[in-house]
């Protein structure tokens, strides 16, 4: 059996037949997506529970216009991600987890409208599509020896060139311009999802205590929660099929 060996900041990457992971870096990458999961299953829950339950109307209008605890809902993911980067830097796991649980549920909220706009068997067809493609993607990310680094810095590039484009086409209204969009908003997101599962890899360290690990795995949890949420989203534009 041959084996190419390289050091990536202390973690051995051998590329072959097999590839060999010690245990500290399995088990760190395991809370990473067990995170996630738990992630995705609060988000799932809050927005179907939401979109079938009259409680709507706290945040939704009748004609599914935001109301001011809509927007409250929609806008404080945005600081709970500031909060929880905070929290890791002070290796406080515990608060981590419990801002990346309010937040998988106010994201939830800002969802409940794919279950009104969309059929729900579409929906779980786009949702299996993404974990399909979600998982081929953060296994090669998971896996390569190569550095990313560079490809990362082109995606958020491209990353920041889509939010600009997306704002644009707000007020321009351009439905071919909108599908360019999403091809784009494909796969940008399958980009990232293989640099950013690269990039938590990669910041693993054997010699950070199991809360600082704890910390690290849970906001790597965030990056690749937003990675399968954002990429869900836009397959859902081609695979998800309007209620008449």
């Amino acid at each position: 059996m041959n084996w190419e060996t390289e050091r990536r900041d202390d973690v051995v990457v051998r590329t072959g037949a097999d590839v060999q992971i010690d245990e500290g870096l399995r088990k760190y990458m395991l809370q990473v997506y067990n995170y996630m999961t738990v992630g995705l299953l609060i988000t799932t829950f809050v927005s179907y529970a939401l979109a079938h339950s009259s409680l709507a109307g706290i945040f939704f209008m009748p004609n599914a216009q935001l109301t001011i605890l809509g927007w409250v809902a929609v806008l404080s993911p945005f600081v709970l991600i500031f909060m929880m980067s905070s929290a890791v830097a002070n290796g406080n796991a515990g608060n981590a987890l419990v801002l990346f649980c309010i937040f998988s549920a106010l994201m939830g909220v800002s969802l409940t409208t794919i279950f009104w706009v969309y059929s729900t068997m579409s929906v779980v067809k786009t949702f299996l599509i993404t974990a399909g493609t979600f998982a081929g993607m953060s296994l090669y990310g998971y896996t390569t020896g190569r550095d990313l680094t560079k490809f990362g810095s082109f995606l958020f590039m491209g990353l920041w060139g889509l939010i600009l484009a997306t704002i644009v086409n707000f007020f321009v209204k351009s439905s071919s311009f909108d599908l360019t969009l999403s091809v784009i908003g494909v796969l940008l997101f399958v980009g990232l999802t293989a640099y950013d599962t690269w990039k938590i890899r990669r910041i693993y360290n054997e010699n950070d205590s199991e809360n600082v690990l704890t910390s690290k795995a849970i906001f790597g949890a965030v990056d690749l929660y937003l990675d399968f949420i954002n990429l869900f989203l836009y397959l859902l534009r081609f695979f998800g099929s309007r209620r008449d």
